[in-house]
């Protein structure tokens, strides 16, 4: 009689069916990065660089959330804390860009901003769907739906913005929008840091 009717295999199962998912989005997110960085460099948009960043700091944390799959809660907690140290980063990145853009003001070519965040939409419902059905499992997978989540908000805000510079002929519509992504991004580091910490908190 088969051995895999116990716990042991079920939790094998559970952490095989989250390796797979991770893969897929983790590919998804990288090429999306890349794609969207291109984009949002040719048309000078600070929100769309945001959310390059945004795929950037998803991918890596696919990457992580993939070596905890199979650890211990500890690790688990520890991974998810550095993954809101990187949401954080990415944060920070976009700051440093709005900066500059303050000094150095341009107009973005808004119909790149609506077709690649169109595109990013796409990307993302299709890992947000994906990655549904493992929003609790644990702290590991919970902080990736945060981020994937976290995108959609990130896609929509930048459609919105694009529609706003092609009717104001102004930038300040996108670094309006490049503001509210970066407090989602700390909104989203700090809820992912303190779930973590409780988490560790928890396990020693």
């Amino acid at each position: 009689m088969s051995n895999c009717c116990d716990d042991n295999c079920a939790i094998d199962a559970l952490r095989e069916r989250q390796r797979g998912t991770l893969l897929v989005v983790l590919g998804i997110n990288a090429v999306m990065f890349l794609v969207i960085a291109v984009a949002a460099l040719y048309g000078r948009s600070t929100a769309l660089l945001a959310d390059s960043l945004d795929n950037l700091g998803d991918a890596l944390t696919y990457g992580l959330s993939l070596y905890a799959v199979s650890r211990g809660a500890t690790v688990k907690a520890k991974v998810a804390l550095f993954k809101g140290g990187l949401i954080f980063l990415a944060a920070c990145a976009v700051i440093a860009q709005l900066a500059y853009r303050f000094f150095v003001p341009s107009v973005p070519i808004f119909e790149v901003m609506g077709a690649f965040s169109l595109l990013g939409l796409v990307a993302n419902s299709f890992c947000l769907y994906l990655l549904w059905r493992h929003r609790h499992e644990d702290v590991n997978m919970s902080s990736v739906w945060e981020c994937s989540r976290n995108d959609i908000a990130s896609n929509l805000s930048v459609f919105v913005a694009a529609g706003a510079v092609w009717f104001t002929g102004s930038g300040w519509p996108d670094i309006i929008v490049a503001l509210g992504l970066v407090w989602l991004l700390m909104r989203s580091a700090i809820r992912v840091i303190a779930s973590a910490k409780a988490e560790l908190s928890a396990a020693t």
